[in-house]
């Protein structure tokens, strides 16, 4: 059974916003705001965005994965490296499936072929791009010639100004 499926019959409602304080996660969650700090740093995948003052601002999927480590660590009883190894095999079970790509319509499909343009720009992009690298970090054929700074005068008067 998925871990998800394992808190969904209690877990709280999460309201409809963009992002939320960490204020509002902990009575989500129902713990300190201490308690959300410190799983930042033992849950990798825990990474509040932060706002221009420093404050942090959790995604609605920040605020599920903390429920998840919640439930992990309260309600199930692992230990936080536990938890830790757990959510690390759920990620990797989910990341094959998320990898797959979608089912790419017939070669004679319209679709098809402004995917296949696309690719084709991408490519010559990509081209030109490792040319200017290689440009750009190769040394210069030739260096330049640099200028005197002196200039020298005609020694055809003894004046310091000549006419």
């Amino acid at each position: 059974m998925p871990l998800s499926q394992k808190r969904a019959p209690d877990s709280p409602a999460i309201p409809d916003r963009l992002y939320f304080k960490i204020g509002d996660v902990a009575r989500i969650c129902e713990v300190e705001t201490y308690v959300l700090r410190f799983w930042e740093t033992q849950f990798p995948q825990l990474k509040p965005n932060k706002s221009g003052t420093g404050q942090r601002l959790y995604r609605r999927r920040d605020v599920e994965l903390a429920l998840e480590i919640k439930q992990l660590v309260h309600g199930q009883g692992y230990t936080l490296s536990g938890a830790r190894q757990a959510m690390e095999q759920l990620h990797r079970k989910r990341s094959p499936q998320e990898a797959t790509p979608p089912d790419l319509p017939p070669a004679g499909d319209e679709a098809s072929q402004q995917a296949q343009s696309l690719a084709s720009t991408i490519n010559r992009a990509r081209a030109e791009l490792r040319e200017i690298a290689g440009l750009l970090a190769s040394p210069d054929p030739k260096p330049a010639r640099r200028r005197s700074r002196v200039v020298e005068l005609p020694p055809s008067s003894g004046s310091l100004f000549p006419a």
